[in-house]
């Protein structure tokens, strides 16, 4: 009995090492790779703006009746209201960094008057009224993913109305379409896939005009108008294409 039980034991020690090198190995997995979504400025996008402006106006009557005389300074006065429009341009991006190219076209109502300061004994009133604004601009900025900051710079054009009022009755009026420059920054944030929202400063320099006044066809006076116009914009942005890419 002694003997038949060491051979067992004897063959089961000799066949464990073989059962156990018949099991089959465990398969390796490589481990998954982590993918990062990043924000993609690139592609045509389209917007609107809303906000307001104030126009710095400084007139110098330089001529009355066709006739020139040694400029005579009118006074200052600023043209203030509301603005809204809308923009559209191109962005592509290169790394961290993002260009551009967008125009902007805005509905305006910045309006402003003040006295005549010549005028004691005559009290006309000069008034600005700035009814549009656009701006044709190139952008450079700086992603951190789905937030960008940017400056830009380009042309500018305001339309203005100007007139001369006594006691509330429009005595002349003179409108122009002035070209000017422009330079601005902003920070817009990508909120939602293709959607983004910014908040935006320009200011505008519109330089100095000189502007012929008539009253029924009359030419009454000629006034050298220097404008300079700023304006604050909150902007909401749709961007067409895929505005996430995988960076691995």
């Amino acid at each position: 009995m002694k003997k038949l039980l060491l051979a067992s034991a004897s063959l089961f020690a000799l066949a464990a090492p073989a059962s156990a090198a018949d099991l089959a190995a465990r398969p390796y997995t490589k481990a998954p790779v982590a993918v990062a979504s990043v924000y993609n400025w690139s592609g045509f996008y389209i917007g609107a703006n809303a906000g307001g402006g104030s126009s710095r106006n400084c007139w110098d009557l330089t001529s009355v009746g066709g006739v020139a005389i040694t400029p005579v300074a009118e006074g200052c006065h600023n043209a203030t209201g509301a603005v809204v429009g809308g923009q559209v341009g191109y962005r592509w991006q290169s790394a961290s960094w993002v260009f551009g190219l967008e125009a902007q076209g805005d509905w305006a109502d910045l309006k402003g008057s003040n006295t005549s300061s010549p005028a004691a004994l005559f009290p006309l009133v000069n008034n600005t009224k700035i009814d549009a604004i656009g701006l044709f601009t190139g952008q450079v900025g700086y992603a951190w993913n789905n937030v960008l900051w940017y400056v830009k710079g380009g042309a500018a054009v305001t339309h203005n109305k100007f007139s001369g009022t006594l006691a509330g009755v429009t005595l002349d009026t003179a409108n122009e379409t002035r070209w000017g420059g422009t330079v601005g920054t902003g920070i817009e944030f990508g909120f939602a896939p293709n959607w983004s929202v910014a908040v935006e400063y320009n200011h505008l320099f519109m330089g100095k005009h000189t502007d012929n006044f008539t009253f029924l066809g009359v030419n009454t006076r000629g006034d050298s108008i220097k404008q300079d116009v700023d304006m604050g914009t909150v902007r909401l942005n749709y961007t067409f294409g895929g505005p996430v890419v995988a960076k691995y």
